[in-house]
């Protein structure tokens, strides 16, 4: 089904993506088997899952053999044979994840995106088309899905087929969360301290934060300046956003804030002293084993001088005697 009235694309707009964990990773595992670390080709795939009418659950996903001109975009190769059998095999082990649509490694859109797509209408209806960047240079969400729709031109030309963007989202349940936990437990860099790693994450989700409100900047002056239209769904999204940021104008909320700030400092404070009470300790107590040992050697120096001592006076007095005896022979 191709949209072409506006209910149909005000319906599309709305719907949500949301994509498991395991499809990620599936992806990326795909992409890391296929293609070489250097090279610039993509990987494309089957979508598994449910289509809710609001919200598409992408749960499962399966690679398929893809072949494409690195020179011209427009000569490819898919196996549809493959995509049945393969479809067929996953139906038998889940019978709920149906063909929902389809998943290349991008990281953008190509010229025969439209093309595939048309291919994967013989087998649904309305296929999801979901880009999965797999080296993404940003931190964010490294999806973007899309639909095939045929815009209507106003002055009753011919129309042209595009892609709708949508909304995507990545949602996990409670057995991929401790799949995904483990994972990462596993993969985590040994050389690092956990410290170094926790501000790390910090500051790289600070700086997406920081993309995101100067991507939120940049299109509120090209709305102002008159070359962007208004989007009331993306006005309302930010008018829900500003009202939940607290009114720092508040004695009592200004107050609440710098009592909890007062309390994370004064724990940050006793453990810096804690650690520094402990540090001198064992400096102290490193300092008097090395001194005991000193003394050690030290006293055990002494009775040796003194036993070597000893020992020459006996052999002096013997040999005084044994010379005192052939004198007397």
């Amino acid at each position: 089904m191709v949209a072409s009235t506006t209910e149909q694309l005000s319906v599309l707009a709305n719907t949500t993506v949301i994509v498991h964990p395991l499809v990620l990773l599936s992806v990326a595992d795909h992409h890391a088997r296929a293609v070489s670390r250097n090279s610039q080709k993509r990987v494309v795939g089957v979508l598994l899952g449910q289509d809710n009418g609001r919200t598409i659950n992408v749960a499962n996903s399966f690679g398929i053999p893809f072949e494409e001109d690195e020179k011209d975009s427009k000569t490819w190769f898919l196996d549809h044979n493959y995509i049945q059998g393969m479809y067929e095999m996953f139906k038998k082990v889940n019978a709920k994840e149906r063909m929902i649509g389809w998943y290349h490694s991008g990281p953008k859109l190509r010229a025969s995106d439209q093309e595939i797509n048309d291919l994967f209408k013989k087998f649904i209806a309305r296929p999801v088309m979901v880009i999965v960047d797999v080296r993404p240079s940003t931190v964010g969400i490294p999806t973007d899905a899309y639909f095939a729709v045929e815009e209507i031109k106003d002055d009753g030309t011919e129309t042209r087929k595009t892609f709708l963007h949508v909304p995507s989202a990545i949602e996990a349940e409670e057995a991929e969360e401790i799949g995904v936990e483990h994972l990462l437990r596993d993969i985590k860099d040994s050389t690092t301290t956990t410290l170094a790693t926790r501000v790390a994450e910090q500051l790289s989700s600070l700086q997406g934060l920081s993309s995101r409100l100067s991507d939120l900047q940049r299109y509120l002056v090209d709305v102002s300046t008159g070359k962007m239209p208004v989007n009331h769904q993306i006005v309302y999204y930010l008018q829900d956003a500003l009202n939940l940021l607290p009114d720092l104008s508040e004695p009592e909320t200004t107050k609440s804030f710098a009592s909890s700030a007062n309390d994370e400092l004064l724990v940050v404070y006793m453990s810096s002293l804690l650690r520094a009470v402990i540090a001198l300790h064992a400096l102290v107590d490193n300092k008097a084993t090395i001194g005991k040992e000193d003394t050690e050697e030290k006293l055990d120096a002494k009775e040796s001088g003194k036993k070597e001592t000893e020992k020459t006076k006996v052999e002096k007095k013997a040999d005084g005697k044994d010379s005192e005896k052939e004198k007397g022979s």
